[in-house]
């Protein structure tokens, strides 16, 4: 038995960036959550109070957000 498409779509789906899905979530509101940067070496001149800050997760500027979304598939 031949599987024939009943419906063909014009065009393949967008895939979702392997890096981004493992970086970033879509908060509820609709905002980009990611880690801060500068948390992975030379943390020896950084205070306990600034690594602490640096290791909790925050929100992404609104200039890098819809690229990130559309990374992600976020939207239209």
């Amino acid at each position: 038995m031949s599987r024939l498409p009943l419906e063909r779509d014009p065009m393949p789906k967008m895939k979702t960036h392997s890096g981004a899905k493992k970086r970033f979530k879509v908060t509820a509101t609709g905002k980009v959550r990611g880690r801060h940067a500068f948390t992975s070496h030379i943390l020896e001149k950084k205070s306990p109070k600034h690594k602490r800050q640096l290791g909790k997760a925050m929100i992404v500027s609104d200039d890098d957000a819809p690229r990130i979304k559309r990374m992600l598939g976020v939207g239209k």
